[in-house]
């Protein structure tokens, strides 16, 4: 496996420091208002990468921060009328419900900020204890970037041509003045009236944004780690900082593989409000099925450019409508003709065809992982999934009549590889009406039309579909116009294929 490391800008083999273990860091949101879909691909990104990772037999130790004290939070709670604590927890919860509406798994830990700080102030005072910060009289501290001669190595700045305008300046002139070198940054910030703060060795204050991350990532994972992410737009200053104040307080590498998400565009143009193109996750995942976005967002590798458009959200969504339409017929024609268990594959197959099929459901496999090994390319692994759907496809399109138990178990093993692939990427492929719960209502139509006695739903859509088939056999075309009818208005489909007759689900 090898992946892309930002802070050498190549492809290097992927060695984690244990082997069959993966330490893994991926920087979380700060939580003043409801994430966008900017900051949605970076954890969905990275969502995909630790599901591979563990799919590959690695065990994932995830940890992602949440900044819960932060300027902009201050500014929220003084917009909103409430405190800096209220907006925290309010934008917190929404950030965990939309990212489990989105199929993102939990991190093994979520660690918060503000239950971090007496870790802080022990990593501030490593670094003033050996000379790489120091503390203004008004109870300021400060990191000195040129005491770290390495500072620049990720983003591969120089030193000597960099200015200031890190975030936490924001062009405060009476900032500035209180530091001995304008790229120095701020680890921790005196309290000022109204704002959440912490008693400190310097007086009450709290955190810089940078500090958090370089104390919770090790306190958690240890040092050096193997995997540190985040957005692009991170890598400086915030990355860079992270190295310069973790190296310089540890003397330890910071970590191993630095992996950085793409920018997303809207319309191909840049994400902003002044544009009246600001998206937000939850808006979205309103109007799509959380396995469209994944889907769009695994068209375009994790380090380029994604562009995002309502045409390319539906043409994502009829791209998943074919691949799960490809399982479910699949496997309605497995079931058709082979009831329950499948038995499997003693000899290789005679027919040509179904023996290329067979070579093709191995080949996919391969190529998925020669694709994801290198540096995560879902792009080209999901092309590996869509070209073994439509051989799939082809062939089901070729078959007429019942199914051999030699087609059945060919035709079971490219459902079953397009579903686990599927499943390592997190998309969920629309459910057929027999893995669906039933409503009372077809139950009744099933009393009233089929004569059906029983309560049970599965077993009322057969009653419905063999009293079809018997009046289309006896020319009562009413009564199979009315199961037709019955089940279109409860959102059902009856399909005719070359394997016989079938129900599926057609809405949501």
């Amino acid at each position: 496996m090898r992946v892309y490391n930002t802070q050498t800008r190549t492809k290097e083999e992927f060695v984690p420091r244990e082997p069959g273990k993966v330490a893994m860091y991926v920087c979380g949101p700060t939580v003043y208002n409801h994430i966008h879909i900017g900051n949605a691909r970076t954890f969905l990104s990275f969502d995909v990468i630790r599901r591979y990772l563990q799919w590959r037999g690695y065990q994932v130790s995830f940890v992602q921060n949440v900044t819960d004290v932060d300027d902009k939070i201050i500014r929220r709670a003084t917009e909103e009328g409430t405190t800096p604590q209220a907006v925290a927890k309010k934008y917190t919860k929404a950030f965990v419900d939309v990212m489990h509406a989105l199929g993102v798994e939990d991190p093994t830990v979520r660690p918060q900020a503000t239950h971090e700080i007496g870790g802080m102030i022990t990593l501030i005072r490593k670094l003033i204890d050996s000379g790489h910060a120091y503390a203004t009289d008004d109870g300021d501290v400060y990191f000195s970037v040129r005491s770290y001669p390495q500072y620049g190595k990720l983003s591969g700045r120089n030193i000597d041509d960099l200015e200031g305008g890190h975030r936490e300046l924001a062009a405060d002139d009476e900032v500035a003045s209180r530091k001995r070198d304008p790229l120095d940054f701020a680890l921790w910030k005196a309290a000022k009236p109204g704002e959440p703060s912490w008693g400190s060795p310097w007086g009450e204050g709290r955190p810089g944004w940078h500090i958090e991350c370089s104390v919770m990532s090790e306190k958690y994972l240890g040092l050096p780690l193997d995997i540190h992410g985040g957005g692009g737009d991170l890598i400086f200053p915030h990355h860079e900082n992270e190295i310069a104040q973790s190296e310089a307080a540890t003397g330890k590498d910071f970590a191993h593989y630095w992996l950085h998400t793409g920018m997303l565009k809207v319309d191909n143009e840049k994400m902003s409000k002044s544009l009246g193109n600001f998206v937000l996750l939850k808006d979205i995942l309103e109007k799509y099925d959380p396995s469209v976005l994944r889907l769009l967002s695994l068209q375009t590798h994790y380090r380029g450019v994604l562009d995002y458009s309502v045409e390319r959200m539906d043409e994502a969504k009829s791209s998943l409508e074919r691949i799960a339409t490809c399982v479910r017929n699949a496997r309605w024609a497995v079931k058709a003709a082979a009831g329950g268990e499948v038995p499997a594959l003693e000899d290789e197959p005679e027919d040509p065809q179904l023996k290329a099929l067979l070579l093709e459901v191995g080949s996919t496999r391969t190529s998925f992982i020669d694709q994801m090994d290198d540096d995560f390319n879902t792009a080209g692994a999901l092309g590996s999934i869509f070209s073994l759907v439509s051989d799939t496809n082809a062939y089901l399109a070729s078959c007429s009549g019942s199914l051999t138990a030699e087609q059945c178990s060919v035709l079971q093993a490219a459902a079953e590889t397009i579903e686990e692939l599927m499943g390592v990427f997190g998309v969920k492929l629309e459910l057929g009406p027999d893995q669906m719960p039933v409503p009372p209502e077809v139950v009744t139509l099933a009393h009233d039309v089929a004569g059906y006695a029983g309560e049970d739903g599965q077993e009322a859509l057969k009653a419905l579909l063999e009293a079809r088939e018997a009046a289309r056999a006896d020319k009562l075309w009413g009564v199979a116009d009315a199961v037709r009818d019955g089940l279109s208005r409860l959102g059902y489909l009856i399909e005719d294929t070359p394997q016989g007759a079938r129900i599926i689900f057609k809405e949501n």
